[in-house]
């Protein structure tokens, strides 16, 4: 049966028309994201490690090792069953670090260019029988379509030209899928899309060939069961002997196949969209593999039922060409076209970042003034189509000489060597750069004497199976090569890491690879302030635009504003942009140019670890912890929610400064969240909590009683405590108790305290002066009784009416002493109306009559119509105090006011003056008794405190503000009385 190229190839470049289309609609989103990012999406996306073998191959794999055929599949299902072990802590670590391929892990592990650069050579040829294994499936099943090529396996020359036209257009094919975008750990939505159509195009063409063999060459299956009973020697060869050795050996290559090769890896970790994909993947993709197994045995039977003159692994064409069935062999002729560009694509995108990342970038880069993003997706791009001509070119040395399960089988072995490696990253600390690339070199050696020579030249390793078998026992070259390549890249890893030291930065990279641990990363101290200064110090690497393009990105990905100013949130972005930069350019690269422009201050390391950036992990991690780890993370969320919750003020402080804990309580005491304030330096606080702290820290006393501050002009007193804990990087906890309300309630009784003090005085003189003044005032009267002299009747009456003061602030202390109020045995004083304006004039005259005090003007602004409810002998001695206090301030000549105004249903009345004024750490105790400002002999400090009891018995405020408003200096005293209202106006 022939078809024509012109038909071939028209149907050939319309499917991949239809799967660029496919791909274009999915970039573009014009295919709903939740059908994109759908685990089934990426189980099916995963099909592509059943490229051309898996479709072709595997039906001579069963020829050759019958049942053996299984473990094909076995191995790749395994590694997904048992995912929790390795794929899930590899994703983890993928998707932190934005590592997109193998050598970004093993480099990250290492910490060694040597060993992404080793890897990616190592991978670059593994890859290249891969890449002709795919080649070499289109190009024989077109030559047998159109040529009816009989003998595909010959060293005669084989019209293949269609083949370089097939990777000329799968080139431009992976450049438009996977080229897009800078990064290579972006997911492309368009490629995962066509590769997850080309493996469901694959399962439903093995499926209906399978349906062929049985319902149309067998006729159902009882046919089928009748012509496996007449071919007993058919149905043997699938009990063909396949030593255990060898079964291991296949379910250990391709168990390792879902980690080692790179189209996998790349579909596994670099496009997974999340965690949930990955366990759907678990037992999706051992589903898909299941139906991708079932067809194989039907097709090889129909293969011979049919005596095909194709070899086994051909069977599939087999069924539409010896069939004469077009519509049947294009299709084979299409899915094996699917799965071949489906892994090339795959392939070449993956190992093409590997080469940038890993053989470009470590020794040139671009200057400043170029576009680091372009440059990077062109060289990409170029390293596509140089990967895919290697391919070709490899395909043209061997081109007749090896079969595709050879082909398929070299790879695979191949990449196994990176298996050790592998699990030392997750498993094995120890480890270290140089027992890893010893061990690598070794097992390439084997392989690449054993399987690669004998491929490319007239190389025969029959020599070597001899000495193989005695050491492995198996007569397959395949396996042997496998078994003691491993053994040897496994013996030397183990003894070169064990007898060579590990490095300190890769004891640190393996405490984040290790599965049972999470990193502990020490605080460092950076020289930067700003992510000003890191944009700064970037554009002189990356150039201006793209250093500010990978700080805004940091920013976001961080929610960090672009005034931060945190050490913690510091270090959290560079560490951000180094991860993202992983990512774009590759761990080495990236660790490079970051501690070269970014750098930790030497000796700034401190021994302390990162506690905010370790719980910042675990939060996140929180899913992921199980068992006592689980347990552990419960009881330290117990514990950090105590702290939270205290009543009291907690607050942790770095060796440097830098604040690490901060509770609630001290949030409210200070009006500064955890969140504002956590992982900044201790001088970023406001100046009074700065210093207060700050200098506690520098002192040597565990304990600071009874401090006063001012937070927001509000009075308030604190004890602090502190306490040391070395074992912490000398780390400082201190404790800050709001002591307030105790101490307001300490001076409150102090206050009480001073008042009964004073009532006990007063009780006192008030009984000492009663005597005398009732003497004076029985002269007085006699005077006026004995004497017609008007001179001496108006002395009287003045002797008369100052002795009734005084009778009257006697009886004030005495009722003072006794109850604390101005009433008569305790009894509410009668109100009165009183004059405002009147008040004050009598209050100025008494006060004129001292001729030895200051002269001022005194300014009585009150209205005559207010009227104060009140007494008015006890408003006039409050008036006569605030008037003295003022003139005693006040300068020769300086005019002291009295105004009055009405303020609801009281009167307003202030005295103002031009003095000194009150200091203002007075001002609160100004009202205490004895306390005064004036010099010793001058003042007995009980004048304002009993003008404030008065006021207080009268029902009213007085307060005192000083300096006054809009002016220098001077006070102006305020006080408030309840207003009289006649009986025609209530």
């Amino acid at each position: 049966m022939n078809v024509s190229l012109g038909v071939l190839f028209a149907v050939g470049l319309g499917y991949l028309l239809l799967l660029f289309a496919l791909a274009h609609l999915a970039e573009r989103r014009w295919i709903p994201e939740r059908i994109l990012h759908h685990p089934l999406v990426y189980v099916l996306s995963l099909g592509v490690i059943a490229g051309a073998f898996g479709f072709y191959g595997t039906v001579g794999l069963a020829y050759e090792y019958g049942y053996g055929f299984l473990a094909y599949y076995l191995g790749i299902c395994l590694s997904f069953m048992f995912a929790p072990l390795v794929l899930s802590p590899l994703h983890r670590l993928c998707r932190t670090y934005q590592l997109s391929s193998l050598a970004d892990v093993l480099t990250f592990r290492f910490r060694s260019q040597w060993a992404g650069s080793v890897v990616t050579l190592f991978t670059l040829l593994a890859v290249l029988p891969l890449l002709a294994l795919q080649i070499q499936a289109v190009s024989n099943t077109v030559n047998v379509l159109a040529n009816d090529t009989r003998d595909l396996y010959s060293d005669g020359p084989q019209p293949d030209g269609l083949a370089l036209i097939f990777c000329c257009v799968i080139t431009v094919f992976t450049v438009l899928f996977g080229s897009r975008h800078t990064s290579s750990h972006e997911r492309h939505s368009g490629l995962v899309a066509a590769i997850a159509f080309d493996s469901v195009f694959k399962l439903v063409a093995l499926l209906v060939l399978g349906y062929v063999a049985v319902f149309q060459v067998f006729d159902g299956f009882q046919g089928l069961e009748d012509w496996l009973a007449r071919h007993t020697d058919i149905q043997a060869l699938l009990y063909t002997p396949i030593r255990q050795d060898a079964t291991r050996s296949l379910l250990i290559i391709f168990f390792s196949a879902a980690v080692c090769m790179p189209q996998l890896f790349h579909m596994v970790f670099a496009e997974n969209p999340n965690r949930r994909a990955l366990q759907t993947a678990s037992w999706g993709l051992p589903l898909y593999l299941l139906l991708l197994a079932l067809p194989v045995l039907p097709i090889l039977w129909a293969g011979f039922q049919l005596d095909t003159y194709l070899p086994q692994e051909y069977f599939t064409l087999a069924l539409g060409v010896e069939r004469e069935s077009p519509a049947l062999a294009l299709m084979v002729f299409l899915a094996g076209l699917s799965a071949a560009s489906g892994a090339i694509m795959v392939t070449t995108l993956a190992v093409a970042s590997m080469c940038l990342n890993h053989l470009v970038l470590p020794f040139y880069q671009p200057g400043t003034d170029q576009d680091i993003y372009r440059w990077l997706l062109w060289i990409r791009r170029l390293l596509i189509a140089a990967i895919i001509l290697g391919g070709y070119v490899f395909y043209r040395v061997i081109t007749g000489r090896e079969d595709l399960a050879s082909l398929g089988m070299a790879s695979a072995i191949a990449t196994l060597q990176f298996l050790p490696g592998v699990l030392a990253v997750l498993y094995w600390p120890r480890a270290n750069r140089l027992g890893f690339l010893a061990g690598l070199v070794t097992g390439y050696s084997v392989w690449f004497v054993a399987l690669l020579l004998p491929i490319v030249s007239e190389f025969s390793p029959d020599a070597l199976l001899s000495v193989y078998r005695d050491f492995v026992r198996t007569d397959t070259l395949w396996s042997a090569v496998t078994m003691l390549s491993l053994a040897l890249n496994a013996m030397v890893f183990s003894l070169v890491s064990l007898l060579t030291r590990t490095y300190p930065d890769e004891r640190a990279a393996a405490e984040v690879c290790s599965l049972d641990d999470l990193n502990r990363p020490a605080r460092g101290i950076l020289d930067i302030q700003s992510p000003h200064d890191i944009r700064q110090r970037l554009a002189t690497v990356l150039g201006e635009a793209s250093a500010s393009h990978e700080l805004g990105r940091a920013l976001r990905d961080l929610q960090l504003s672009s005034d931060e100013s945190r050490p913690y949130a510091l270090r959290r972005l560079r560490d951000r942009i180094e991860t993202n930069l992983s990512g774009l350019m590759g761990p080495s690269v990236a660790y490079e140019i970051i501690n070269k422009v970014l750098p930790y201050q030497p000796g700034g390391q401190i021994t302390g670890e990162d506690i905010n950036l370790i719980e910042y992990r675990l939060e996140r991690a929180k899913p992921l912890l199980t068992g006592l780890a689980a347990d552990l993370d419960s009881l330290r969320r117990h514990h950090r929610q105590t702290l939270e919750e205290l009543p009291i003020g907690v607050c942790a402080m770095g060796h440097d400064g830098e604040i690490l804990l901060w509770n609630q309580a001290m949030g409210r005491l200070t009006g500064i969240t955890s969140e504002q304030v956590i992982g900044s330096h201790l001088g970023n606080l406001p100046a009074h909590w700065s210093a207060l702290l700050g200098d506690f820290l520098a002192s040597p006393s565990p304990r600071l009683h009874k401090q006063e501050i001012n937070p927001g002009g509000q009075r308030r007193w604190v004890s602090l405590h502190k306490a040391h804990q070395a074992g912490l990087g000398n780390d400082q906890v201190i404790v800050v108790e709001d002591i307030t309300e105790t101490e307001l309630l300490a001076q409150e009784l102090m206050h009480s305290e001073r008042l009964a003090s004073i009532g006990r005085l007063a009780a006192g003189v008030a009984h000492e002066i009663g005597n005398p003044i009732t003497g004076i005032a029985c002269l007085a009267q006699n005077l006026r009784l004995d004497k017609q002299d008007p001179a001496l009747l108006a002395t009287a009456d003045d002797i008369l009416k100052q002795t009734q003061r005084v009778s009257r602030i006697v009886q004030t202390l005495i009722n003072f002493a006794h109850a604390g109020q101005a009433g008569q045995e305790g009894a509410p004083q009668p109100r009165v109306p009183v004059v405002v304006r009147s008040c004050a004039d009598e209050a100025i005259q008494l006060l004129t009559l001292n001729h030895e005090a200051t002269p001022v003007h005194f300014d009585n602004q009150c209205p005559d119509h207010l009227v104060a409810s009140g007494d008015p002998q006890l408003l006039l001695q409050v008036l006569v105090n605030l008037l003295s206090n003022a003139r005693d301030a006040s300068r020769a000549g300086d005019p002291i006011h009295i105004q009055c105004h009405v303020a609801g249903e009281r009167l307003h009345i202030t005295v103002t003056d031009q003095g000194s004024g009150i200091a203002r750490e007075h001002l609160e105790a100004i009202f205490e008794p004895f306390f005064t400002t004036k010099e010793a002999g001058r003042g007995t400090g009980l004048g304002l405190a009993l003008a404030y009891s008065i006021v207080e018995d009268l029902g009213g405020e007085i307060s005192l503000e000083s300096p006054v408003p809009g002016h220098a200096a001077g006070t102006r005293a305020h006080l408030w009385l309840p207003r009289h209202h006649s009986p025609a106006t209530a």
